[in-house]
């Protein structure tokens, strides 16, 4: 995901909750993530980023997106 897409996704996307719970994770689940919380957590904090330099910062900091282009980012599925 780029950060131009995560603009276009987030301008584009209605704030609609499903209501549901998600299931209580366990041990093993710790470090995986699935697409759909990579996708929300982007979301989130382009939300709530000042520009798209802070936006592309606090991606690379979480591990949202890789700071080498050639490389998939830290949090992965």
């Amino acid at each position: 995901m780029t950060i131009g897409s995560a603009r276009q996704e987030l301008e584009g996307e209605r704030f609609a909750s499903s209501g549901s719970i998600p299931s209580q994770r366990t041990a093993a689940d710790a470090y995986r993530v699935s697409e759909e919380q990579l996708r929300r957590a982007r979301m989130v904090v382009a939300r709530n980023s000042d520009d798209s330099e802070d936006l592309r910062q606090l991606l690379d900091m979480l591990g949202l997106i890789s700071a080498n282009p050639d490389l998939p980012p830290p949090v992965t599925r």
